[in-house]
């Protein structure tokens, strides 16, 4: 996949998909779907819940001769039944054939009993904003199925199966414009879910939902208008569209205005994957070398359910564990380039005159010469962090001497007794810290 819009969407999709420590039996993942759901209609007015029956993007487009393409995409929740085959190569009926059963074991596999979910997409193209005065609508009729994925012992012998099963849905895409004025339309597009509904409990209906629900709107002969910053003549316009359990912004390459990507995660103008990232790991308002260190700290047993809750945690631990050490320093973070605050697109910081800061060579403490390498010991000041607190008194090396933009003076020091000292080069939190000249005290004079 190599369109942008399409890599965010994707990661907007599976958002909260599954959570560190992708086992089924952790506790965050006992209440899943919790991004973009439309819920059945009946089911929203009638529970006394906040679900939502309904998702509204609602956006400004410049273009007399305007038209739009609307791609819906969301997840359907999948059951995913565990079954033991009886009586192999006998005469059976398919209820005899199967005993479902919380887990098996298969060829040294572990399989779990839990749910999935299938990727659908409904797509409305061609449709002239001029047009669109009387809405359009599109059906959303997907129906109920159930898939067998055969598991098989050694010898190629069918042991087992995955049975996967969901539920019907049903829904509408409605599409309309209202001209503004000549050349300026506003876009309002409603995604509502119309599927029948029975009393179920929460957990049930969320078979019948749109999980991560957005939208991706593409204008040709035409632009959007950024509603995160409107030019000053439509900002008015813009602050009276309603978007409801969304949130669209521009996306693509940086200054296109012919795609909008609408979703229930609040995203800036032209979100972007960071290039440094190996994969999805659906926990987006994480770190990712934070949780891939996490990953590989897990414990053979945890890996293993983990592998057997889901094939996506499945991916992303043998992703983890295939990554080397320059992939996981890659992952430590990275600077894009400053930007001003008004008025100005991104500097690079390189070439702009100030912003070097040149640290003396060495500092005096006490009548003693600091420098790199020097022996201190640390006596961090009142009101420090608990973090800092914990090294009073400790003996420290001082590995470089820096200067801020406020031109204090810090000496960057390693502690002595610290096993991980030679990762103090690496870019690796918890091995390196920052003290003034006043909270250190020289151990041995320099010669």
């Amino acid at each position: 996949m190599t369109d942008p819009v399409e890599k965010i969407a994707a990661a907007v999709l599976y958002e909260g998909y599954v959570l560190w420590p992708y086992r089924r039996s952790a506790q965050k993942n006992q209440k899943r779907w919790t991004f973009g759901g439309v819920y059945p209609r009946a089911f929203s007015e009638t529970a006394q819940t906040n679900d939502p029956w309904l998702m509204q993007t609602q956006c400004l487009v410049v273009g007399e001769k305007a038209a739009v393409e609307v791609k819906l995409r969301f997840l359907h929740v999948v059951e995913r039944k565990v079954a033991a085959i009886r009586g192999v190569g006998e005469e059976l009926t398919e209820a005899e054939r199967l005993e479902f059963v919380d887990e098996l074991r298969v060829g040294g596999e572990r399989y779990l009993a839990w749910e999935e979910a299938a990727e659908r997409e409904v797509v409305v193209s061609g449709l002239g904003l001029a047009d669109l005065k009387t809405p359009t609508r599109a059906a959303i009729s997907i129906p109920a199925g159930v898939e067998e994925e055969p598991l098989a012992g050694d010898g190629g012998v069918v042991v087992g199966a995955l049975v996967r099963s969901w539920h019907s849905l049903e829904g509408v895409v409605e599409v309309e414009a209202e001209p503004v004025c000549e050349g300026l339309f506003t876009l309002t597009v409603k995604i509502t879910n119309t599927a029948p509904w029975d009393g179920q409990d929460r957990d049930e209906t969320l078979r019948q939902t749109f999980v991560s629900t957005h939208t991706i709107l593409r204008v040709e002969d035409g632009e959007f208008v950024s509603l995160m910053d409107p030019p000053e003549e439509m900002k008015r316009l813009a602050e009276e569209c309603e978007n409801k359990k969304t949130w669209p912004v521009l996306a693509g390459e940086e200054g296109d205005r012919h795609t909008i990507l609408s979703s229930p995660i609040i995203l800036y103008d032209y979100p972007k994957i960071a290039p440094e990232s190996p994969g999805d790991l659906f926990d987006g308002g994480e770190i990712d070398q934070l949780l891939t260190l996490s990953i590989l700290s897990l414990t053979d047993e945890e890996k293993e359910e983990a592998r057997a809750t889901d094939p996506r945690a499945r991916e992303i631990l043998d992703r983890s564990e295939s990554l080397s050490e320059e992939d996981l320093m890659s992952l430590h973070g990275a600077i894009r380039g400053f930007q001003t605050l008004r008025g100005g697109g991104q500097i690079d910081p390189f070439e702009v005159e100030g912003l070097e800061r040149p640290a003396p060579i060495s500092v005096t403490v006490d009548g003693v010469e600091i420098r790199s390498g020097s022996r201190v010991r640390l006596w961090p000041r009142a009101g420090r962090d608990i973090f800092d607190i914990a090294l009073s008194g400790k003996a420290a090396i001082v590995d470089k001497i820096e200067q801020d933009f406020e031109d204090r003076i810090l000496l960057s020091v390693s502690v002595e007794d610290d096993p991980g000292r030679e990762m103090v080069d690496m870019p690796v939190l918890g091995h390196r810290f920052f003290f003034s000249p006043e909270e250190v005290e020289p151990l041995e004079a320099q010669t």
